[in-house]
């Protein structure tokens, strides 16, 4: 090489390193975001040009259209039919930077946006049991993860293989047989004879036959020492009075004050650019404390069980918790095999669904009896008669108390635990509606184009207890609806979920742990209700309001945190 070329390579890398020295950060920053925002404005407008135009609500923001306003109302029910009485049963709403999603309120075949086909699945910041998969089927829409308010959509890598939630449904769906529940059945009145005792307690204590009891905070206790034993064979003992650091955390989150605008414009730009999920401001590191607890908490189940594997100890027993079953399916063939980091996301999910979602429906169960003396007196009366306590499989049964599976099936319409699921298409689509609607050119459509990319909303708070769908009394805690001959309406028994509720989903990716939660509501119920009345603290007029925490949560207005006091009097009958 002779010198004047080296010069001139000697000079260039010179200019090279000048430019790079004077380049700031923020100037990287800036143009790193410029990238993002350009790509996604390209994606944006692909989607608008493929997907079909329709009608809805205006932005309330310039930056973030109305999901700063759905983020921070409480029940987004209420709004989503609101407009869908407006725009009808499929319309757009404005999202941050421009974009939009679809709520659909009724398609014409609602299995289909619930079972595997052209929605990608999202993970969230709390891990992920069912990483992305690329499943092809013509003409149907995927179910994509359960958001909660304040969960962030964090992209992991793609998994072209086999998809792994068929192999982990088909892994755990033993845990969850009726024969395997049938065994666990215990675990639902064990608990709630210790909430029993405990009540009783506190009334002595009270001097009186009655006391003010946190009601919420006892059926956080029985979810988690219920999930405790019979998904890990783990004691957890909050019932006991021993501390238990996963109730903590979600007590921080359920206390934590009013988010700030910095704290909510996180969460929605994380929304469109992950990267920002990981900003340091207080959501995120509750967030971070949450996975970092459900992390430990089931990597120490995990080493448990599998050191008691390891020393024989239980050699000859067959473990039939939740976990068990998992820990098998990782040694097993044809295609039920589980990885170990598959079972610890798994696990954390099973904590944070057995938990959470469960104590807030028997929650709302307790209000629901209290608010209306009559429905609990009625439901009391049918407890007495019956006598012993349900079997499981006259838990599951509709017919051996009716009655109570009445109440149950009402708590779970009109509270939901999760307000909506937020969908993502993984390929070009179209989606049958159950009625026509109008689009922003005033065309009347069957059925409406999406783009790959398309965000699509699925309200099931809005479709639970929808005037259109229910009746004019869909608001109303009716459990004698689920009785009559005609309760339930002809457009309600077109939903195909279970019972014909949006509660647990439906499809593939459904709960798969209704038939739990629903007997672990029942179990709970039927101990609670013969021994005690329960009043609402101020009297019929007591007013309540949703706090939000991880879900939705009630409270007494003016109540810290999540606190649900309600009045219990013990009950000696007539």
């Amino acid at each position: 090489m002779s010198s004047t070329t080296s010069t001139m390579h000697t000079a260039a890398y010179d200019n090279l390193l000048a430019v790079y020295r004077s380049t700031s950060i923020l100037s990287v920053l800036a143009g790193i975001a410029g990238i993002l925002v350009l790509r996604s404005t390209l994606r944006t407008v692909r989607r608008k040009l493929k997907t079909t135009s329709l009608r809805g609500p205006p932005g309330t923001h310039p930056v973030f259209g109305a999901s700063k306003d759905l983020f921070e109302a409480p029940d987004t029910g209420e709004i989503f039919e609101t407009w869908a009485e407006e725009y009808g049963v499929a319309y757009e709403v404005p999202t941050s930077f421009g974009g939009t999603k679809i709520m659909l309120v009724r398609s014409k075949s609602p299995r289909t946006l619930l079972r595997p086909g052209n929605l990608d699945i999202c993970a969230n910041r709390l891990g992920q049991s069912i990483p992305r998969t690329r499943v092809r089927e013509r003409n149907t829409v995927v179910a994509l993860e359960t958001i909660t308010r304040g969960s962030f959509n964090i992209p992991k890598p793609e998994i072209t293989c086999l998809p792994l939630f068929l192999r982990q449904r088909k892994s755990l769906s033993p845990a969850f047989s009726h024969a395997a529940l049938r065994k666990l059945a215990h675990v639902f009145y064990n608990c709630a004879h210790k909430t029993k005792a405990g009540w009783d307690a506190l009334i002595d204590m009270s001097g009186g036959e009655s006391a003010f009891i946190e009601i919420q905070d006892w059926m956080n206790h029985i979810s988690l020492d219920t999930i405790g034993m019979a998904g890990f064979s783990h004691e957890f003992d909050s019932l006991d009075g021993k501390p238990a650091t996963i109730q903590q955390v979600f007590s921080a989150f359920d206390a934590s004050a009013k988010q700030s605008f910095v704290d909510v414009a996180v969460v929605l730009f994380a929304d469109v650019f992950p990267v920002f999920s990981y900003v340091p401001v207080s959501c995120v590191k509750s967030l971070t404390d949450m996975q970092n607890t459900l992390s430990g908490i089931a990597k120490k189940l995990l080493d448990r069980v599998e050191k008691e594997k390891k020393e024989g100890v239980i050699d000859g027993k067959e473990d039939k918790s939740i976990i068990g079953v998992l820990i098998k399916a990782t040694e097993a063939e044809g295609g039920r095999h589980v990885t170990s980091e598959e079972v610890l996301s798994s696990m954390k999910e099973l904590l944070l669904a057995g938990y959470i979602t469960t104590s807030n429906s028997m929650t709302w169960a307790l209000v629901e009896l209290a608010r209306n003396p009559d429905i609990q007196g009625k439901l009391r009366d049918e407890l007495l008669a019956f006598g012993s306590e349900p079997t499981y499989d006259q838990l599951q049964s509709s017919l051996t108390l009716p009655y109570l599976d009445a109440v149950v099936h009402e708590s779970l319409r009109i509270h939901p635990p999760l307000t909506d699921f937020v969908r993502v298409a993984t390929e070009d689509d179209v989606i049958p509606l159950s009625e026509p609607v109008i689009t922003k050119s005033g065309q009347a459509i069957n059925s409406i184009s999406v783009a790959r990319g398309t965000k699509i909303g699925l309200p099931m708070a809005c479709i639970n207890r929808s005037t259109a769908i229910w009746g004019p009394d869909a608001k109303v805690f009716r459990p004698e609806r689920w009785l009559e001959k005609d309760g339930i309406p002809k457009k309600a028994q077109d939903v195909q979920g279970y019972r014909h509720l949006l509660t647990f989903a439906d499809g593939p990716r459904n709960c798969l742990g209704k038939g739990f939660a629903v007997s672990e509501m029942k179990a709970v119920l039927s101990v609670l209700v013969k021994s005690f009345v329960f009043e609402m603290r101020d009297g019929p007029n007591t007013q309540i309001e949703l706090c939000r925490g991880i879900l939705p949560r009630p409270r007494v207005v003016g109540e810290e945190g999540a606190a649900m006091p309600l009045r219990v009097t013990r009950y000696e009958g007539c």
